[in-house]
């Protein structure tokens, strides 16, 4: 197709809704209404002679041709929002924006900041806490820091394994200052259980460290683990927190922790859309970041 006909409104409606999956996300991307964009695609489906989605209920999904196409504009829009970006200069050259998960950023990265300046002092980091992956356009944050349960990839990334999380019972000292240390699973039954989004990670830990498994049903659900550490830093309940997330607070006694055992609960990685291509600030924290968590083979696998 000749580019002066080339249906570029149409082309970055289907981008935008291909690559986040969704109409109504696609439309918040670029400012229009969710009829524009439905409407705009199905322009573009008649000119192309292919469906381009299988419409379900509230959902939509790639056909083959979609998907192709999709692979082949996203590289483009992409190359596109770079080149603008190198010609003016939009990325300071002295900064790095992380995105982080709101625990994360929290419970480790905002300390580490402080280390990672001493290091390299004419850098400054803008850190963004967010659950949600960064899609890497122009102006979005070249790093981000995810945990995840299975995947250790994400769709047109690069992601490298930082650590294992290991999740461990805490509590604060009021509740466990007359009792003897290490608790047994039985001796949790009468406490209060403070969880991270689901009950399923105390009943994975009780199922290996034995009975209780019953009591897991109580106790509050909270959206995110900063959450769940402050409410047990507030002598709420008993709390399964990443155990780097806790580090100082067991190191200074504001939290104990309750018993040697822990589980897995999957792993943190940092993520780039092309590490290759990271501003120097940005290779410059990555490799930092590499540092601060040395790979062994034993977690690695």
């Amino acid at each position: 197709m000749k580019r002066g006909r080339l249906p570029l409104t149409a082309l970055r409606s289907f981008e935008a809704a291909g690559r986040l999956q969704s109409v109504t996300l696609a439309a918040e991307e670029l400012f229009v209404s969710q009829a524009a964009v439905s409407r705009q695609i199905r322009e573009l489906e008649t000119l192309l002679g292919h469906p381009l989605f299988e419409r379900q209920h509230r959902k939509i999904r790639l056909t083959v041709e979609g998907a192709g196409l999709l692979a082949v504009l996203t590289h483009a829009f992409d190359a596109i929002g770079d080149g603008l970006d190198a010609m003016s200069g939009r990325r300071p050259s002295g900064e790095v924006t992380i995105s982080a998960e709101p625990s994360f950023a929290a419970g480790w990265l905002v300390n580490a900041v402080a280390e990672f300046r001493d290091h390299h002092p004419g850098i400054d980091v803008i850190v963004e806490s967010s659950e949600r992956l960064t899609e890497f356009r122009s102006g979005d944050a070249e790093l981000a820091i995810r945990c995840s349960l299975e995947h250790s990839a994400w769709p047109r990334t690069e992601a490298r394994w930082l650590y294992n999380v290991e999740m461990i019972p805490v509590a604060a000292p009021s509740l466990v200052q007359d009792r003897t240390l290490p608790l047994n699973p039985q001796a949790m039954g009468g406490d209060s259980l403070l969880h991270e989004d689901t009950r399923a990670v105390w009943e994975l830990w009780f199922s290996q460290a034995g009975d209780g498994a019953g009591m897991v049903r109580r106790g509050p659900v909270f959206a995110d683990g900063g959450l769940v550490r402050q409410a047990a830093l507030g002598g709420q309940g008993l709390a399964l927190i990443d155990s780097l997330m806790v580090a100082d607070d067991l190191t200074m006694g504001r939290l104990i922790r309750l018993s040697a055992q822990s589980i897995r609960y999957g792993s943190y990685f940092l993520v780039a859309r092309d590490f290759s291509k990271l501003s120097a600030p940005a290779q410059a924290f990555a490799a930092w970041m590499q540092t601060k968590f040395t790979p062994r083979v034993e977690d690695a696998g």
